[in-house]
């Protein structure tokens, strides 16, 4: 490998758990990208405990590796999405970071009208682009209502800015930050990374991208970024889009409080309870008899009710860090 580089201009950072069959398909488009070269990039490897051969599929790629890219590898022992992200952040050389996730294929000049879209736009802090289904099985009647909850954007040919504080924002897969702008404005320890009994919480995409929109920079829509996000049948099976919606649901209210005064708390509390009751019983009303036959509407309702009790999650987070801070003083 040639010499390396103390500061590059791209970042690829690949989280993966058990990606030894799905990486290859990754790292083989992203060998292909166009237009890049001139960039100096690397490619780094957050391995989050995988049980399988994803060490042994990166170490034949790094000795394989003809080309002048960097191929880094690292283990991340702490499990979970937002802690691969965060190792990522300290050990990327890149000026911007992509996040990409090991079932996402992109576009041959993705990289390309990434960098451009930054250079172009120096008060964004994160951009993404169309993130496009590559399902294995036909998706069910209406499923465009809830697509976005598996990480599909598809917002037309147009940038424009995110709506930050209405919650309307890109997933973290496929998506490009500034290194400076995520180590100045996000926090090292996240407080959406946790578990209930059956149900992975989400909301740690949106949470680290609240705070960079917080710090006064923009997130923005860029439609020359295409992704293609594959997608097995499992998770348009009953069982994963209803652990899904609530797992979406239960950190509404948390979100909501990132950068709130106190005096606005209160009033997010009562919006946050009664709004999701309201959308609860329109449901019930609009699909009376359907809802053990419509799996989009099911979908939806199970998303409004976690929402609505999000709140009683936060708390449950705020009692767990207060007995975490115990513990650790006692000891």
């Amino acid at each position: 490998m040639n010499e390396v580089i103390e500061k590059l201009d791209f970042t690829v950072a690949i989280p993966t758990y058990n990606g030894a069959k799905r990486l290859p398909q990754v790292l083989d488009l992203l060998l292909k990208q166009t237009g890049i070269e001139k960039l100096n990039w690397e490619i780094i490897i957050i391995d989050n405990n995988s049980q399988d051969d994803t060490s042994e599929v990166i170490k034949h790629y790094q000795k394989s590796y003809s080309q002048n890219i960097f191929l880094r590898y690292f283990l991340e022992k702490k499990q979970g999405i937002p802690f691969a992200r965060m190792r990522a952040i300290s050990e990327a050389r890149g000026e911007f970071i992509a996040f990409v996730d090991d079932d996402n294929l992109l576009a041959s000049d993705w990289i390309l009208q990434s960098y451009n879209f930054g250079k172009e736009h120096p008060q964004a802090g994160a951009w993404s682009g169309q993130i496009h289904g590559a399902f294995e099985v036909k998706p069910p009647e209406n499923f465009e209502r809830i697509q976005a909850f598996l990480a599909i954007r598809e917002h037309g040919s147009d940038p424009h800015l995110f709506d930050a504080a209405n919650l309307r924002l890109p997933p973290g897969a496929a998506l490009v930050v500034r290194k400076q702008v995520w180590c100045e404005n996000v926090p090292q320890r996240p407080n959406l990374s946790g578990k209930l009994p059956g149900i992975f919480v989400q909301g740690d995409d949106y949470e680290a991208l609240l705070y960079i929109h917080y710090g006064g920079w923009q997130i923005w829509y860029n439609p020359t970024m295409h992704t293609y996000h594959q997608i097995p049948h499992w998770r348009l099976e009953r069982d994963y889009l209803l652990t899904l919606a609530r797992g979406c649901g239960l950190c509404i209210f948390q979100l909501r409080l990132i950068n709130a005064k106190n005096w606005q708390k209160p009033i997010i509390l009562v919006k946050t309870i009664l709004g999701n009751l309201h959308r609860v019983l329109q449901h019930l009303i609009k699909y009376r008899g359907q809802l053990k036959s419509n799996l989009i509407a099911l979908f939806e309702i199970n998303f409004y009710f976690a929402s609505m009790m999000s709140p009683f999650y936060s708390l449950k987070l705020k009692l767990d860090r207060i007995s975490e801070n115990t513990t650790l003083q006692n000891d």
